[in-house]
């Protein structure tokens, strides 16, 4: 943990904010993603967790004169299935906006995005939900990443740790109805805590 923390502080020393990497780790939910939203966030039986590591550049800097940054980025987690089956190991590619919410001299950002993922295997969560629907399942899939963050820098006056954001995020898989793979109820939620740095 002490070497993550170092190369965020280390990724400081570039100061031209066009690059972001986030760590992000946390467990699978039963609750479907409007309720994860929405704070309904239901335990799982197992103990299936994951390990994701994103980086991302920075597209447009306040877009249409709003404070709506919007990056690209790619991501590779790490699917912890518990023994119940070989971990799984996943690539994302996406487009996320940031939503800046400036007041009192912090920062608190909603983010949004959207793109592919593709795993290695099925997910065991996922192959549950597919039985459990009479539904299919896939390695490719739609993936949503929502977040909300706020910078600790700014938050406890630290210079080195400005456009450092700590928060919550949820990695979202589905099939959108249908669209993909014709999968049309399954999928995945897993909600992490995430330590975002902007370089």
């Amino acid at each position: 943990m002490k070497y993550i923390v170092l190369l965020f502080l280390f990724l400081n020393l570039s100061a031209d904010n066009n690059y972001s990497l986030r760590i992000a780790h946390g467990p699978v939910t039963n609750s479907d993603f409007g309720e994860v939203l929405f704070l309904d966030v239901k335990s799982y039986p197992q103990d299936l967790k994951v390990t994701a590591l994103d980086g991302g550049y920075l597209l447009k800097k306040d877009a249409f004169e709003l404070p709506l940054d919007f990056y690209v980025k790619s991501g590779l987690s790490y699917f912890d299935e518990a023994g119940l089956q070989d971990d799984i190991y996943e690539a994302t590619l996406y487009v996320k906006v940031y939503w800046n919410i400036d007041f009192l001299s912090n920062r608190v950002r909603l983010g949004f995005g959207e793109g592919v993922s593709y795993t290695s295997d099925i997910l065991y969560f996922e192959k549950q939900e597919a039985i459990q629907n009479n539904d299919n399942n896939s390695k490719f899939l739609n993936y949503i990443d929502f977040s909300f963050d706020f910078d600790i820098g700014r938050l406890v006056r630290y210079e080195p740790l400005k456009e450092t954001y700590l928060g919550f995020a949820v990695k979202h898989r589905s099939g959108v109805f249908g669209l993909i793979n014709n999968v049309n109820k399954g999928g995945s939620n897993y909600y992490a805590f995430s330590l975002e740095k902007n370089f």
